[in-house]
């Protein structure tokens, strides 16, 4: 899939970016924080829907799709098998992650998408998906855990291609993306052969032309006799794309069908969160099972959180502050465990919320907390903080650095608190302070002693 930077808004960028990972440079000197985020990766940026949901939108829109259903047990799936009336259906795991067909389940099944010839094979199959773990290259040995079951006709495409639509910062706001060559990883295609890549921006005023279509269709390599009808399903899944704000939609692969006709066979569609508001059918159908708890936590309370693999806890407001904060920690030798911007009008209660999240990581050592008080007051912070500090009471050791709006209140209140809060002006000694700090709460666990800390006098 393609890379994705952490931010508040969901623009994708950096499409067919080939390195295994985004830097970000917050200081051209620094050269940090390295994250790499997956559409499948689910994150507060972007919803991703299952297959099932995504075929369903675009059959909606008069899109030409395999007949299907879903099935949450595998006697459904057998009923399902022999309501759509073949003997030669797929079976497809429903689990947000790609590489499904070359992943391995719970219990030894391999491939999470299954040709199968009978309603009772069917039912087999799913038997052995249905309820357990698939655990792929982007899952991680983490897994995702299968709930439902997609069953569709089996079609026999003559030829594959690959179409995407999605928003791109280069081209300031739509692009088309097709190949040739579709139903492989299309990631390898740009990098081996970036010239089988067509692409056609799109301008969102004026929106999609027919002509463009149909331009993307014969570069692709479509048929003559095919050209106007892919172009007619490339501007329904553009409508698609703008009616529900999506911020991608990935068909790999369209094919030319066996019966002469353009289908797509399958659908990943990601949504942009910042139109939640205004998308409640489609953010209603979001799956929770397939997120990290915390993911849903930070959701409700409002917070943009993204967990990342350190040992040192951030609690800032404001994304660029983030990034700029786990670049310096970066830069005095330790690691961050999470992103996370409580925003500009955060209440003391979401600060809480806020402790809660990045204390339920068991790796995090220290917390670091970089508040810029602007539009945020600084006392609020504080406040959240004392409150979070007692309600959980916590042990691992927390480092404050509060600058702007209230921030001798701020200061006061830390101060006339029992709780052992270690208060820094200045960014780079709060950040030297966090991984020393960090340093010794991880060698004391590796030895297996206890510590405390003493405000010094």
């Amino acid at each position: 899939m393609f890379d994705r930077v952490i931010r508040s808004e969901s623009l994708p960028v950096a499409l067919f970016h080939d390195s295994s990972s985004l830097i970000w440079r917050v200081n051209p000197k620094i050269r940090a924080v390295a994250v790499r985020c997956d559409p499948a990766d689910l994150s507060p940026s972007s919803l991703s829907l299952h297959e099932y949901m995504s075929i369903g939108l675009l059959k909606e829109a008069g899109i030409s799709v395999p007949a299907g259903m879903v099935a949450s047990s595998s006697e459904e799936a057998y009923a399902v098998a022999k309501q759509i009336g073949s003997k030669d259906l797929v079976v497809k795991a429903q689990v947000l992650a790609g590489g499904r067909g070359k992943g391995t389940f719970e219990g030894g099944l391999k491939g999470g998408v299954k040709i199968v010839y009978s309603p009772e094979e069917a039912r087999d199959i799913s038997s052995q998906m249905i309820g357990r773990k698939l655990y792929t290259k982007q899952t991680g040995e983490a897994g995702r855990i299968c709930n439902q079951v997609f069953i569709c006709e089996r079609r026999y495409p003559r030829r594959e291609y690959y179409f995407a639509i999605t928003m791109e910062r280069s081209y300031q706001g739509p692009v088309l993306i097709g190949s040739s060559q579709g139903g492989v990883n299309i990631e390898d295609v740009a990098a081996e052969n970036p010239d089988a890549i067509v692409k056609e921006p799109i301008d969102i005023v004026e929106g999609i032309k027919k002509e463009q279509a149909v331009k993307v269709a014969q570069k692709m390599g479509f048929p003559a006799a095919l050209v106007d009808e892919a172009a007619e399903n490339m501007i329904k899944l553009y409508e698609v794309f703008i009616k529900y704000d999506a911020s991608m939609v990935e068909i790999n692969p369209m094919v030319e069908d066996s019966s002469g006709i353009v289908m797509c066979m399958d659908a990943k569609i990601n949504f942009d969160s910042n139109a939640a508001y205004r998308q409640q059918k489609v953010f209603d159908m979001q799956d929770w099972s397939q997120e990290d708890p915390r993911d849903r936590q930070a959701a409700k309370a409002d917070l943009n959180y993204i967990g990342l693999d350190g040992t040192i806890g951030c609690l800032v407001n404001g994304a660029g502050l983030a990034m700029a904060t786990m670049d310096i920690i970066k830069l005095h030798g330790g690691t961050p465990a999470n992103f996370l911007d409580v925003g500009g009008g955060a209440t003391a209660q979401q600060v809480t919320e806020a402790f809660k999240l990045i204390t339920s990581d068991r790796k995090v050592q220290a917390i670091l907390v970089n508040i810029f008080g602007g539009i945020m007051r600084c006392d609020v912070i504080a406040q959240g903080i004392i409150m979070a500090v007692t309600d959980l009471d916590l042990k691992i050791p927390i480092v404050v650095r509060l600058q702007g709006t209230r921030v001798d209140d701020a200061k006061a209140l830390i101060a006339a608190s029992p709780l052992k809060i270690l208060a820094c002006d200045d960014l780079d000694e709060a950040a030297k302070m966090v991984v020393k700090l960090s340093e010794i709460v991880s060698l004391a666990k590796e030895a297996q002693v206890d510590i405390t800390f003493q405000l010094p006098i």
